[in-house]
């Protein structure tokens, strides 16, 4: 497969360019205009400090459906516990920098950088890029953020400063959308932590179908 080279006309290749790996194309802007209609194709844009904008679709897909969300007891108990508290685009500017700052296992560095930091502000600014927060004693412990369109959420990136805070969120967050009418959650790569809660594979066709006929609705 070729991965193509995006100018600054605005399209993607069709997704069956991608390689085995899921890359479809490089270069091209993150504007909000081209950043919608990643998301809206099935696309998204990931890449590190010192490479081109990369951008994705891979097969199969890891979605959770919020119906099949998986809350085992002890969450359930840390839930109803009052330990933490949860908000909604409180602090948008403060997960996205914690999402960047916060180390990982077995990564170096961040696909966060700056230039992926103001695009996702300008979406959030668009109502298009939403966070979820945890707070403990009126600090900031944990979160998420990603893109809403339709009846998809697009998740993004999550971090953790406490012991189950970004699972807290999560939790309280796909509640929420469930209670919006959100049908579809798109976690993109496979995770143990998403898993755990629920999330599953599906193929990448599967995926496009029901996006489509979400991302309108």
């Amino acid at each position: 497969m070729s991965i193509h080279l995006l100018n600054n006309d605005l399209w993607f290749p069709p997704l069956r360019h991608a390689d085995e790996d899921g890359l479809l194309a490089v270069g091209g802007d993150l504007s909000v205009e081209r950043l919608l209609l990643a998301y809206r194709s099935g696309i998204f844009p990931w890449f590190s400090h010192d490479e081109p904008i990369l951008w994705w679709s891979p097969d199969p897909r890891f979605v959770l459906y919020p119906p099949q969300l998986r809350v085992s007891s002890s969450m359930k108990t840390l839930v109803r516990s009052g330990r933490f508290q949860f908000t909604t685009n409180t602090a948008f500017p403060a997960v996205i920098a914690s999402c960047q700052s916060t180390p990982r296992p077995g990564q170096d560095g961040t696909w966060i950088t700056e230039d992926i930091i103001a695009a996702y502000t300008q979406l959030h600014h668009a109502g298009y890029a939403h966070s979820a927060e945890a707070w403990q004693d009126g600090q900031l412990v944990g979160g998420l953020y990603g893109v809403l369109i339709g009846r998809v959420f697009f998740g993004e990136s999550m971090f953790s400063h406490v012991s189950n805070a970004s699972k807290f969120a999560f939790i309280h967050w796909v509640q929420q959308l469930q209670q919006q009418g959100i049908q579809l959650i798109d976690c993109q790569v496979y995770t143990a932590h998403l898993h755990s809660l629920g999330a599953g594979m599906i193929p990448r066709q599967q995926f496009m179908q029901q996006v489509a006929h979400l991302v309108g609705a």
